[in-house]
């Protein structure tokens, strides 16, 4: 039996994270987005709040939280600001996480201290031109010469990519081992060789930077590797476990904004001498609404309680991300139908929540590949 009852220590990071968003992100979300704006302030307090280091545990910088409490702050941080909410993401589960759990203790000293409270900000450099989906098809390589590693190669769609320190960089340090012959290494921004080749424009998250990014001979130390040789693809897979939750979360919290803009608006607006609220195709769909939302919070607090257990969540955590974005992209549709053309024009949320919640179903594995993770466990396909 799952027990969903929350402490009364989540309940005070939900609260104070719906309290910090409704602040300092919903404001001015809407400008950052037409601007395509990086929000460095509200980053910079998100750090100090210890919104960007969650996981991490008080002796290496961060919050020493537990997932669900994670997972409940980024719902409330996308609610206001989706862009916001990838940005924590992406620097709490993808980059922090694995830097603690497989990291060496000079790493965590050096690298992984400032990243938990804010002080720099990471990216996950997985992607490339040819290697999305099929992750293990490595391009970029990693020669050993002597005390250092020489990177070559590209990576495409890096969330924080422009703005971020420090890169968490995967490579082939030898291609005849295909999966198993890719290895992570930790590569400053700042390094010789590290160029930002092209900032994308996109269609949601806009405030939120992406960027392809190049290496050139750039020279990592071997200090510098996370783990063994061999180890990146393993290593990345397990990072994007964890990933998927942060970005259900996201979605969750998309979906929740789409309901709160719809209830607001059905309230106001009249229609054939009514309220539009009180039109039952209008309830039926305000209920699917929520009732979708609330399954979909149910399935990452599945996720997130699995993980914290300690016990295996790849299939939980896939189902989580697969669910809440599919319900972020319907919650948002209906929310531009029930506000009629104004759904349609910036002047109202809606419409950027549609844009935002896209990308839910793409980055971090795609639905597709979700669909493919679940049946593999169901089927017991190791």
């Amino acid at each position: 039996m799952i027990d969903f009852d929350l402490t009364e220590e989540q309940l005070q990071i939900k609260e104070a994270a719906r309290d910090f968003a409704d602040r300092e992100l919903a404001g001015g979300a809407a400008e950052r987005d037409e601007k395509e704006e990086f929000p460095f302030e509200q980053v910079k307090k998100m750090g100090e709040l210890g919104f960007m280091g969650m996981m991490v545990s008080t002796e290496h910088g961060g919050a020493g939280l537990d997932t669900v409490g994670y997972v409940l702050a980024l719902e409330e941080i996308s609610r206001a600001d989706a862009s916001a909410g990838v940005i924590m993401s992406v620097n709490n589960s993808l980059v922090c996480w694995g830097m603690e759990k497989f990291g060496s203790e000079n790493q965590k000293k050096k690298y992984l201290t400032p990243l938990a409270s804010g002080k720099i900000l990471g990216a996950f450099c997985l992607s490339e031109p040819e290697a999305g989906s099929d992750a293990a098809n490595q391009h970029t390589t990693a020669r050993r010469e002597g005390d250092f590693y020489v990177l070559n190669g590209t990576k495409n769609f890096i969330t924080n990519g422009v703005n971020a320190d420090t890169l968490l960089v995967m490579a082939a340090t030898d291609k005849t081992k295909g999966a198993h012959g890719i290895s992570t290494f930790i590569v400053e921004k700042k390094f010789p060789g590290v160029s930002i080749s092209k900032k994308e424009r996109k269609l949601g998250i806009r405030s939120s930077d992406t960027a392809q990014i190049t290496f050139q001979d750039c020279r990592v130390p071997v200090e510098n590797r996370v783990g063994e040789e061999g180890f990146g693809f393993r290593f990345a897979m397990m990072t994007l476990d964890g990933g998927r939750i942060g970005i259900a979360a996201q979605a969750v919290g998309i979906a929740m904004a789409a309901l709160d803009a719809s209830v607001k608006y059905v309230k106001e607006r009249k229609v054939f001498d009514k309220l539009l609220y009180e039109l039952q195709a209008i309830q039926f769909k305000l209920a699917d609404m929520h009732t979708n939302i609330e399954a979909a919070q149910l399935l990452v607090l599945n996720a997130a309680l699995k993980k914290d257990g300690g016990e295996s969540f790849t299939k939980e955590a896939a189902m989580a991300k697969l669910s809440a974005s599919k319900v972020a992209v319907e919650c948002a549709l209906e929310a531009i139908q029930i506000h009629g053309g104004y759904g349609y024009i910036k002047d109202f949320p809606v419409e950027r929540y549609l844009r935002d919640a896209k990308i839910t179903e793409i980055y971090e594995g795609t639905s597709e590949i979700q669909h493919l993770v679940i049946a593999r466990e169901v089927l017991d396909l190791k």
